[in-house]
């Protein structure tokens, strides 16, 4: 049976690899291409993305690959099961050097979000590792995460997917909601600290794809945290596919969940 830990661990170890061969913003960010899902694919999301693929091919597993860059791939067999990949979350911040960026991976015995059995979150700036298992919980470094909650109110909310012209839109939205924004640039990593009670809520302002938050949302739901995709409900129906189908919202309960996203709305 295979270890997706280890797989995982092993594709970070490869991905840091590829970021000392690639240390600056010069060798990084060469747009190679346009990527599956939309975005353009620099020098280093490609690099990334190759490194994963080939101890995915060496797993000799039946499986369809969901990846931000290579878009949709059967392995063996294919079959129902699906891996969900996004090689760099917050790519931009990769290739600016800034230290907020992850590796995402979750596995799927199904095609929706809700068959997601097994997440991992990687984040290359702090060397944390967020990992779920759906119907175990949700760990940080091996720790069981669940004990800190975000609070019943909005402190800190994290925006997600976000340029300046959004923000100038939404930002008004939620002066009454939320004590402070944040604005960093990995939404894999904005829900992990969700489910550590790091944040209090996150709202991505663009329609988010499951590459983005397959993986992550598992951490969210096994430490009993609401999330939903409030402009393409129910969450758990959403399919494992590249589309850009909702903004999403993330938060302690789903009442405050559905109060975001009204004032989003």
């Amino acid at each position: 049976m295979t270890s997706w830990l280890g797989t995982c661990r092993l594709c970070v170890a490869d991905i840091q690899g590829v970021l000392e061969l690639l240390p600056t913003r010069r060798e990084r960010e060469p747009i190679v291409r346009t990527g599956e899902g939309g975005d353009e694919t620099t020098v280093v999301d490609q690099a990334a993305e190759d490194a994963v693929v080939r101890h995915l091919e060496a797993l000799a597993e039946d499986f369809v690959l969901v990846s931000e860059e290579l878009g949709t791939r059967s392995f063996g067999a294919g079959g129902e099961r699906r891996v969900v990949v996004d090689p760099i979350d917050g790519s931009v911040n990769a290739k600016r050097g800034i230290p907020f960026f992850s590796f995402s991976l979750a596995v799927a015995d199904g095609s929706a979000m809700g068959d997601v059995t097994f997440g991992y979150v990687y984040d290359f700036g702090t060397g944390e590792e967020w990992t779920a298992e759906r119907g175990v919980g949700a760990f940080l470094d091996g720790v069981q995460l669940g004990a800190v909650r975000p609070k019943e109110t909005v402190e800190i909310l994290s925006f997600e997917g976000t340029t300046t012209p959004i923000i100038v839109e939404r930002i008004g939205c939620v002066l009454e909601l939320a004590g402070r924004v944040r604005v960093m640039g990995s939404l894999a990593l904005s829900l992990c600290h969700l489910a550590a009670g790091r944040v209090d809520a996150v709202c991505s302002l663009k329609p988010a794809r499951s590459v983005d938050i397959a993986a992550a949302q598992l951490l969210v739901r096994e430490c009993g945290l609401a999330i939903e995709l409030f402009e393409d409900p129910p969450f758990t129906s959403a399919p494992l596919d590249l589309a850009q189908r909702s903004r999403v919202v993330a938060a302690g309960s789903p009442e405050l969940v559905q109060v975001l996203a009204e004032a989003l709305s």
